[in-house]
């Protein structure tokens, strides 16, 4: 595919104006009209199911900042994600002040935290890169939600590591605040990750700097955690910026349907719907083969 829309994960029925409007607005005829379409969103991806809560991974790091744009300057494709948080149990209304938190590889399959971590095939050394980016956080952070359960991202698609897809993880967490830069206290109460369609990632894979990573990539029905839940499951709908020039970007949407009372500890617990949640505790082999570098002590 070249452009246009992947309705795999849902929210089509929205249109690309309303998933992507600034909610933000205080004007009552704007938050009325956010919150239809907020509401129409979350009705066409089934949100009254709880999202499958899957493993955390082996590469999560406390502190990520609270910020946006989480790139650093790293290249890649860019990626828009437009989150919303709403409580399954509860009719699907917005949970207003949930922190959202992602992290995921660069576009050659390196975390931040993790650098000298071999992504599998043949890639260049993270060091390699160009970029000024902090090897410590990039591709980390957390928003805090809006009044209509609402976070953005500026961010680049991922690559891929073997033997996993192309992959986000995330975290929704309640009762904290922020607090020097980042969210401290409250509670987990959804770890999941985020995938891609299978025919956009093997387009974007072919452009630079991704085409510099080599080897065998996984596709979804090959994938040792995503479980075929579509939209449940993390699969998000993507819109392409320009639909004959896959380099442009991408802007990817998906309705959270969480449970705000309940507590996840990342080890993979499932979460309701979807199909069971994936893997238990850290997948074998979902780390690169090679030993990770001195931040690897600070990961579950």
């Amino acid at each position: 595919m070249t452009g246009g829309t992947v309705a795999a994960g849902g929210l089509a029925v929205a249109g690309y104006q309303a998933a992507f409007a600034d909610t933000t607005t205080t004007t009552t005829t704007t938050d009325a009209a956010a919150s239809t379409a907020s509401a129409t969103a979350s009705e066409s991806s089934g949100c009254m199911t709880l999202m499958s809560s899957v493993t955390e991974g082996p590469y999560y790091l406390d502190n990520a900042l609270v910020r946006k744009d989480i790139t650093e300057g790293k290249s890649g494709v860019p990626l828009t994600l437009r989150l919303t948080v709403v409580d399954a149990t509860d009719g699907c209304t917005p949970v207003s002040g949930a922190a959202v938190e992602i992290w995921h590889c660069d576009a050659w399959g390196y975390y931040s935290g993790y650098t000298t971590a071999n992504p599998g095939g043949s890639a260049p050394a993270e060091s390699e890169d160009g970029s000024t980016a902090d090897d410590n956080t990039y591709l980390r952070g957390y928003q805090i939600a809006n009044a209509n359960g609402v976070v953005k991202f500026e961010t680049i698609f991922p690559g891929w590591y073997t033997p996993r897809t192309c992959h986000i993880h995330l975290k929704v967490h309640t009762g904290g605040q922020k607090e020097d830069g980042t969210y401290e206290g409250g509670k987990v109460n959804y770890t999941g990750q985020l995938f891609f369609d299978d025919e956009v990632a093997q387009e974007i894979f072919t452009l630079e700097p991704y085409s510099k990573h080599s080897g065998s990539y996984t596709t979804l029905d090959n994938d040792m955690v995503y479980d075929g839940g579509g939209a449940s499951s993390g699969l998000l709908t993507l819109r392409a910026v320009h639909k004959k020039d896959p380099s442009k970007g991408y802007k990817g949407f998906l309705t959270l349907g969480v449970d705000p009372d309940a507590e996840n500890t990342g080890a993979g617990s499932g979460g309701g719907g979807g199909g069971g949640g994936g893997e238990g505790g850290t997948p074998p082999g979902d780390a690169p083969s090679a030993s990770a570098s001195s931040a690897s002590s600070s990961s579950s």
